[in-house]
């Protein structure tokens, strides 16, 4: 009982020291102007885009009907999100899923919650294959595509282009296999 009394007491200290810092870093972020708060936001955008590019995937494609419709979201990676987009040149979460598998000639439902339940579901993350659909938060409110190595294919929110993701950024819920 001493030792955890310690352990709170270790853990209280370091919540406190971790709130004085994030206090700390509100104040500053509240200093800054909106020119410099979209600059800010600019920047982690494109440092976001650019670690999307250097992903490492390994050699796989996919195969059928999903390796299809994964090169297919490939190649449209750049294009920007907007909300209820579809495609060809623009797209949100769901637009960009359900594109690519209509690329692969297979019909999906156009939102999230809907994909949830198009397909088998994978509970496992080490059970996902490329091209599976990855469904994200609690209330499934976001999709992508697996994209293999611990990494997502996806449209991600407004004001960012569709990139590859770790899949470890979001709330993994589970895949769907189509």
């Amino acid at each position: 009982l001493k030792d955890l009394a310690d352990t709170r007491a270790e853990l209280a200290k370091k919540k406190k020291e971790v709130q004085s810092k994030l206090g700390s870093a509100q104040k500053l972020l509240n200093l800054l102007t909106a020119q410099e708060k979209a600059a800010l936001a600019t920047q982690e955008q494109e440092r976001a885009t650019r670690a999307g590019e250097r992903v490492d995937l390994g050699n796989s494609k996919g195969s059928g009907r999903a390796g299809a419709a994964f090169a297919a979201a490939q190649s449209v990676i750049g294009a920007p999100y907007v909300y209820t987009h579809a495609g060809p040149s623009s797209f949100d979460c769901s637009g960009l899923t359900s594109w690519a598998y209509a690329q692969a000639d297979v019909t999906i439902p156009r939102t999230s919650e809907a994909q949830a339940n198009a397909g088998t579901r994978i509970y496992s993350q080490s059970d996902l294959k490329i091209g599976d659909l990855v469904i994200f938060y609690a209330d499934q409110h976001h999709v992508g595509l697996y994209a293999g190595n611990g990494q997502v294919l996806h449209a991600p929110h407004s004001g960012a282009v569709v990139r590859y993701e770790s899949i470890a950024n979001m709330p993994y819920q589970f895949g769907v296999r189509i």
